[in-house]
Order: C-alpha cells, then structure tokens, then sequence
C-alpha cells in the first residue's frame, strides 16, 4: 500500500489534490488543523470513488505537533512510510506593510514557509532510505511576481521555491523529486473575498482557475512519468504569469 499525506487536505486545492492522489492509487493522510468537518467530507469524496484514506490532525505551524502526529501514524504503520508529500495547507492575513502587524507577518511565515521544513525534514529520511519519495509544495503566484497587500505571503511563497530548488538538489541522487506546483486565481474559500469580475480581465484565459486543474499537475508531479522532473516550478494561472 502507498500512502501520501496533503497537508490542509480539507477544503480547496488540497481537497482536489487529496482526490486525486486516491484516483491514482494512494491511501490518503488528510491533515486538517481544526475542521474537521469539512475533513471528513473529503475522506467521503475519496472513498465515494473507491479510494481510501484517513484523517491526520495537526498544526502544521508547530513543530511538536507536527512530529508527534506522523510519528504516531509512523508507529501504527511498522514497515510503511509516507512516498508522496504534498505541503499545500497556507493562510493569508493580507494588509500593506507599512501597516502589517508582527503576528500577521509571523502567523503567515510560520505556516507557509516554516511548516515546510517541520513536515518535509521528518519525512524525507524514510523517502531516501526507501529509494523514492515525491515532494510537491503548493506555492503561489504571489511567490514569483509579488502582490500588493501580500508582502508576508509573497516572502514565504518565495521561500519556499527556493527552498524547493535547493532540496531538489540535495536529494535528487536517491530518486527522491521536489517540484513546485503555483497557482494563479483559483476558486477557492481563500480567493472567495476577491473581485472575480474585475481580476478575470488580467487573465489570457479570462476566468479564475478550479482546484481540480491544480490537482492534475500535482497528480502528475507525484507520478512515475515525472520521474526526471525535478527543482521546478509549474504555473497553473491561465497564462496571467509565464
């Protein structure tokens, strides 16, 4: 059995992603950090199509929680190990700099960029024991070219394609690929307080994208046929930044 963990697997891209990780044959680890109703509904939409999985609560901003909780499953599972990691679970507490609160800069860094180091760091060691290991990290268009009001998100966007350029060299010898997947507009709860109308304008395809044509390229990322593919960034924004 091959397992992969998405983190921030509830709602959104990671939901998308967690059901099309299952199409492909892997058992899914949907962490979530608090709703878990919305969690559940997507372990039923993995097994309504015949997957499987199962929930895996923790903050992924918390180093302490991170660790117990996959060294728990880790404990359950003798034998197993976790082949697919996709660190996608993010928040955006947008304002201007020049009036950006400590905690709003701290809160976003410690989840977008800081969580990618407490997760892939405790998973990485079984990936290169083990020979393979696919790690996608769900960044941004902010990351590559910025965003007004998303100084704090666009820096740890940022970091995490760079740390993802430099793993993907660190690691690449034992069949171990670190890719970067980065999404334009897209529909989800974290885009819904946007001007769809008025940003769609931006946009050669003229629409916001959907969290399934996200899912497509981390599915194919997470693939045998991405095998020498790695250290790269794939934009997924209806050609608003290429």
């Amino acid at each position: 059995m091959n397992y992969a963990l998405v983190t921030g697997g509830s709602r959104g891209i990671g939901r998308a992603v967690c059901v099309k990780l299952a199409a492909m044959g892997y058992t899914v680890l949907v962490n979530y950090q608090s709703n878990q109703e919305e969690a559940e509904k997507t372990l039923h939409l993995i097994r309504e199509q015949g997957g499987d999985g199962e929930l895996l609560p923790f903050d992924v901003s918390k180093q302490e929680e991170v660790e117990a909780a996959i060294q728990e499953w880790n404990d359950r599972n003798p034998g197993k190990y976790i082949r697919v990691l996709v660190n996608n679970a993010g928040i955006r507490k947008d304002a201007l700099l020049m009036w950006m609160k400590n905690e709003e800069w701290n809160e976003v860094i410690n989840t977008n960029l800081n969580s990618f180091l407490y997760v892939t760091r405790f998973l990485i060691k079984d990936m290169l024991l083990n020979r393979f290991g696919r790690i996608i990290n769900v960044v941004s268009l902010s990351g590559l070219k910025g965003l007004p009001g998303q100084a704090n998100y666009s820096a740890a966007k940022a970091g995490v394609i760079g740390a993802t350029k430099a793993m993907a060299q660190e690691v690449a010898k034992k069949n171990v690929t670190v890719n970067a997947v980065a999404p334009g507009f897209i529909r989800t709860d974290m885009t819904k307080d946007l001007d769809e109308a008025q940003l769609k304008a931006m946009i050669p395809m003229n629409r916001f994208g959907t969290p399934e044509e996200v899912a497509e390229a981390v599915g194919f990322l997470a693939s045998e046929k991405a095998s020498y593919i790695t250290g790269t960034v794939i934009n997924v924004n209806g050609g608003l930044y290429t």
